[in-house]
């Protein structure tokens, strides 16, 4: 079955000026000279490790890209482009902020063949862009992702749990923004406190407190459940895990969990069983979760969590979780039996 295969290349810090009070590039994608010349090796490297048949794009992270300069921009986009030309690549995505976002850069990109756009929202509060040094404010990022749809670009808004004076709420609220103006996908990015960052420095002065792993995972299930609810799928939780990341002298405090992604979605899972298992009022028993394939594991949770959970809150004999094709999503369907059964009586 073919696979997509993003080829990520990383632009480490090039592009942004900025100097947001949680980035610490260094410690997330690492701090090197690019060498544009060495973007061909990569995504060769890169293609003798796919079948032909697998759909492969190129994936410009790690940087703002469209504030990297026309000219060299330019230079990276026509490098990634023959490689579609050639019918090796099927498209192109970049990652930056919505204030390198105008008219000329989107005719730009508008010449090859970039397919998804991500913009790197944060949050659509003012109040917490303000907080957070981002440079620019809510209207800035609703106008960019308009233009970005208006386009015709595939739009990703990515979006962080916990910044510096942001609420459940105000996240809650980033995601219905984020949704309303169109995204076909989201992503979700726990606070992660790095050494040598004002947000550390802040830290260390008492002026924010860091997301406890289990504070993240609830509000980010949270968030998880408006984009579910509104069919807009959430592609990635959390940073990827990389040496620097994984580095504890590097961090200071935050959601650092390898597995928050899955914490959060586990924790999602469990509430909508609750919901349901409420409205239905169910004690007792046995009860099968049936969830879309390859989620029985998020259902069950970390260590069988969730089903030890169940089992002590509404008293089941027994839990199981089983796949099921049509179902999508995080939606699931319950089925409750009030009598024990037999499964090896025959």
């Amino acid at each position: 079955m073919p696979r997509h295969i993003n080829i990520p290349i990383f632009i480490p810090h090039l592009g942004c000026p900025n100097a947001c009070v949680f980035c610490n590039q260094r410690s997330i994608s690492g701090h090197m000279n690019f060498d544009p010349s060495s973007v061909e090796l990569e995504i060769d490297e890169a293609l003798s490790t796919v079948g032909a048949e697998d759909d492969c794009e190129i994936a410009f992270f790690g940087g703002s890209f469209t504030g990297i300069g026309i000219e060299l921009m330019t230079d990276l986009l026509e490098r990634a482009q023959k490689y579609i030309d050639s019918g090796r690549v099927k498209s192109i995505r970049l990652s930056t902020r919505p204030d390198y976002i105008d008219k000329n850069i989107l005719d730009i990109l508008s010449k090859y063949s970039v397919k998804t756009v991500e913009l790197g929202l944060q949050s659509m509060s003012d109040k917490v862009l303000t907080a957070s040094g981002r440079g620019h404010d809510a209207a800035c990022a609703e106008r960019a992702c308009r233009m970005v749809k208006e386009y015709g670009f595939d739009l990703i808004g990515q979006m962080m749990i916990g910044l510096p004076s942001s609420t459940e709420s105000d996240e809650i609220e980033t995601a219905k923004k984020i949704i309303a103006a169109g995204a076909d996908g989201a992503r979700v990015y726990p606070t992660v406190v790095f050494k040598d960052t004002e947000l550390a420095c802040m830290t260390y002065r008492g002026e924010y407190s860091p997301l406890t792993n289990e504070e993240a995972v609830m509000r980010t299930a949270s968030v998880l459940d408006v984009f579910d609810r509104c069919g807009v799928p959430c592609i990635r939780v959390g940073l990827c895990a990389s040496e620097n990341l994984s580095d504890e002298s590097l961090v200071v405090g935050g959601a650092n969990h390898s597995s928050i992604g899955e914490m959060a979605m586990s924790e999602l899972y469990f509430r909508r069983i609750c919901r349901e298992l409420d409205s239905m009022n169910i004690r007792g028993g046995e009860l099968t979760v049936f969830v879309s394939c390859g989620s029985v594991s998020k259902a069950v949770g970390q260590k069988r969590k969730n089903k030890i959970k169940l089992c002590e809150k509404y008293g089941f004999r027994q839990v199981k979780v089983l796949e099921k094709n049509e179902i999508i999503g995080y939606n699931i369907i319950l089925e409750y039996c009030r009598q024990k059964t037999f499964d090896n009586f025959f």
